[in-house]
């Protein structure tokens, strides 16, 4: 049984959000899989990449973290071309080579929610966008689509429990 939300708290996380090309385009590779028979695929508007989950941040911290996140920085392009069902059952989209300005962007962030006491994950960052869950028995397409991302700015998003939407709170340009 899931315990009820906290008024005090906001469940978050900072993700590289696409432009509605870039978000038709991911859609378009989600749509070419054949899913498995329990595969959840993600929905359109929940489509992006997460560079930090801070989990359930205090309400009244939350100014804190805007004021101290940085700016983005000089833009990149992402390349996705790999896909994949993990074992734990996420089908992902995998940029096809190592991007040296997402790890950058990917430290600064996790330096700055340091200095805020907001705890980083300690496994290592695998950037991809999640396309379903319970993918277990899901195929990927024979050869999929590679899909350019031109980001340059990244955004704090919120998790709605019970409702599964997620909100864009700020961006960070």
């Amino acid at each position: 049984m899931s315990r009820p939300p906290d008024p005090a708290t906001a469940r978050l996380f900072l993700a590289l959000w696409p432009d509605d090309a870039t978000r038709a385009a991911l859609a378009r590779c989600r749509d070419a899989w054949t899913w498995g028979p329990n595969a959840r695929p993600q929905p359109d508007p929940k489509l992006h990449l997460t560079l930090h989950f801070l989990g359930d941040v205090a309400v009244e911290a939350m100014a804190g973290l805007g004021a101290a996140l940085p700016r983005f920085g000089a833009g990149f392009e992402l390349a996705f071309g790999r896909a994949a069902v993990w074992s734990n059952g996420v089908a992902a989209l995998e940029p096809g080579d190592a991007v040296p300005a997402l790890s950058s962007l990917h430290e600064r962030i996790g330096g700055a929610l340091a200095s805020c006491s907001i705890a980083v994950e300690a496994r290592a960052f695998r950037p991809h966008v999640t396309l379903a869950r319970r993918a277990h028995g899901s195929t990927p397409p024979a050869a999929p689509a590679r899909i350019g991302w031109r980001v340059d700015r990244y955004v704090l998003v919120q998790s709605l429990p019970g409702t599964g939407r997620y909100v864009v709170l700020a961006g960070f340009d």
